[in-house]
C-alpha cells in the first residue's frame, strides 16, 4: 500500500477524497475498492481525467463492444447495460472489483460517490492522490510512449458528442 494511503488509514481516516487526474483507472480502481472494504468512505473527483492506457483505437474498438452487446432475454429490454458517462464507468468498475452478493460488497458501495470536477462542498477538503497509479511520464522502461485517452474523451466518443468534459 502507498504511503499516503497506509498513513491516512493508520489516521482513522473515516473520509478519504481522492482527485484521480492522470491515474491510471484500474490502479486506482482497485485501491479504492480496498480502501471501501476496510469501512472508509471515499468520494473520487475528477473522474473525467482518470486514464486508460493503450491505443485509442483499441480502448474505443473495446468500450463499443461491450455498449453494442445484446441479451435477449426480455422482449422489452434487448441490450446490456453498461455505464457511458465517466462518473458511471469509474464507479462501475471499482463496482467489479468488490466482492458481490454479500453484506460487505453493499455497505462498500454505499461509501463511494464519485463526481466529474470538484464540487462546491469539496473545494477545500485536502485530496489525497495515489502514487502508484498515477502517469509520471509518458514514456515506458523501454522507451516506448505510452498512449492514454481520458474518461472524458472515452465518454464523448461513446455517447456522440453529446456529454463534454474538457
Amino acid at each position: 500500500m502507498v504511503a499516503q494511503e497506509a498513513k491516512a488509514l493508520e489516521e482513522g481516516a473515516k473520509e478519504i477524497v481522492v482527485d484521480v487526474t492522470m491515474h491510471k483507472l484500474g490502479r486506482a480502481a482497485s485501491r479504492i475498492a480496498k480502501m471501501l472494504l476496510s469501512g472508509v468512505s471515499v468520494t473520487v473527483v475528477n473522474a473525467e481525467k482518470a486514464i486508460i492506457t493503450g491505443k485509442k483505437q483499441a480502448i474505443l474498438e473495446r468500450y463499443k463492444f461491450l455498449t453494442s452487446r445484446r441479451a435477449y432475454v426480455s422482449p422489452k429490454r434487448d441490450t446490456v447495460w453498461y455505464p457511458r458517462k465517466p462518473e458511471r464507468i469509474f464507479w462501475y468498475t471499482i463496482y467489479r472489483m468488490l466482492p458481490r452478493h454479500n453484506r460487505r460488497w453493499k455497505e462498500a458501495l454505499r461509501r463511494l460517490k464519485v463526481y466529474v470536477g470538484v464540487p462546491k462542498k469539496l473545494e477545500n477538503a485536502e485530496k489525497m492522490v495515489i502514487e502508484d497509479a498515477i502517469l509520471r511520464e509518458p514514456i515506458s522502461g523501454s522507451g516506448r510512449v505510452i498512449r492514454y485517452m481520458t474518461l472524458g474523451e472515452l465518454s464523448k466518443e461513446l455517447t456522440g458528442g453529446r456529454l463534454n468534459y474538457e
